[in-house]
């Protein structure tokens, strides 16, 4: 009898169980199948020019060797560099709006900046709702602190990776919310929670990290070249965009300096914003190369013998990790001094010379070349120093704190 009516509590017992687990099964959120099937998905926030979107592209790389299940999402704007490099590299980007502040400050554009600026964190609110990452990266660019910034108020846990010596004023932001900062510079710690902080160095092309021949190198730019034992080769770099002054520059020297120098090679990037003007105005030689661009830097930086460029934080990683003597001429119109940082960082670490804008004019330009080119123990003196100082396996070791920091193994496949 007592069995019997137990009977029916314990039916009604495990009904009561098998409704009470379907409730909870009900309310659990619908799981995103892609997340489901690798375990970890990360979103790098880069934009606007190559120095903050190739190292995430470097650094996504890495992490597909490292875990080849990993998926990998970039957010970035529809007009900027980003929207061709990184579909370019293989991986899918989503637009945000871009905010960028006008300079000067009271420029009319501005007055709606706080309303374009709270539209892109509610986009980027949305975005991180549909892709729900276990992590994302920020490389800089007008994309990188509103994601981070959406991403900390929800939870997700996020990295940023500062390029240059001194970080802008949305990174000092974002290193509150940081879980890790990857610095280029080891002085760059001091400037950020120091508990945070990893120097990693800048994540440079693998190209770059790969060794080329000197002899085939320059055979490639200058077929004439391979028996010339005396050869001195110069590499000028205007970036990817130009810079106006150095092209003036060396305009105004290139002819005298080939004719006085039987034994130098030029090979000189203009940038593809000065190349068509120059073009019109520099005589053909046999040994001056001009392009708007160069694709191959790994052959172009190891046939150079001195680097002429900009001071940008890419830039300065590149010859760092290349052990090139350089010649840095900083740009004055970049945001927040970055470059002129930088370049007194390379002439500190490195040895390099440092040639300021208004200070520079064929002369000057002429005068700091060949006194470099002229001294083979200054220019050995100045490859020790930068290879010394050089993190040529940033994206390597950023890729791997990054995996381990979601709890993904770092075996490679």
């Amino acid at each position: 009898m007592v069995s019997l009516l137990l009977n029916p509590l314990c039916c009604n017992k495990q009904q009561g169980i098998v409704r009470v687990r379907a409730v909870a099964e009900a309310a659990k959120p619908v799981k995103n199948e892609a997340k489901e099937k690798t375990g970890i998905r990360v979103v790098f926030g880069a934009g606007g020019t190559g120095g903050h979107v190739y190292p995430a592209i470097a650094i996504a790389d890495e992490m597909k060797v490292i875990h080849p299940n990993v998926e990998i999402e970039f957010v970035g704007t529809s007009n900027r560099l980003e929207w061709k490099a990184v579909p370019a590299a293989g991986y899918s980007i989503r637009p945000i709006p871009a905010v960028a502040l006008k300079r000067p400050i009271l420029h009319p554009t501005n007055i709606l900046l706080p309303l374009k600026f709270l539209n892109c964190l509610w986009e980027c609110w949305k975005l991180l709702g549909q892709l729900r990452p276990e992590l994302v990266v920020g490389t800089g660019g007008y994309v990188a602190a509103p994601i981070c910034l959406m991403a900390a108020l929800r939870g997700i846990r996020i990295a940023i990776q500062e390029q240059n010596v001194s970080p802008g004023i949305a990174n000092k932001l974002l290193g509150v919310f940081a879980s890790v900062i990857f610095v280029a510079f080891p002085s760059s710690v001091d400037l950020f929670p120091k508990r945070k902080c990893v120097v990693s160095g800048n994540p440079i092309r693998p190209s770059l990290r790969r060794y080329v021949s000197r002899s085939v190198a320059r055979s490639h730019f200058f077929p004439g070249s391979t028996g010339n034992s005396q050869a001195e080769l110069l590499l000028i770099l205007g970036g990817s965009l130009g810079a106006n002054a150095i092209n003036i520059a060396v305009l105004e020297m290139y002819c005298q300096m080939l004719s006085q120098h039987p034994n130098r090679y030029i090979i000189w990037q203009t940038g593809n914003d000065n190349f068509d003007e120059m073009d019109s105005l520099v005589k053909a030689h046999p040994r001056l190369l001009l392009t708007s661009y160069l694709n191959n830097m790994d052959f172009a930086y190891a046939a150079a013998d001195l680097v002429v460029a900009r001071a940008g934080a890419m830039t300065c990683s590149e010859l760092l990790a290349t052990g090139k003597p350089s010649i840095l001429i900083p740009s004055a119109y970049v945001a927040e001094d970055h470059q002129m940082k930088n370049a007194t960082f390379m002439y500190e670490v490195a040895g390099a010379k440092l040639l300021y804008e208004d200070e520079l004019d064929s002369t000057t330009l002429a005068n700091a070349i060949n006194d470099i080119l002229g001294d083979e123990n200054l220019m050995m003196d100045m490859c020790e120093k930068a290879l010394k100082t050089a993190l040529p396996d940033a994206a390597t070791k950023i890729a791997e704190y990054l995996l381990s920091l979601v709890g993904s193994g770092t075996k490679r496949s």
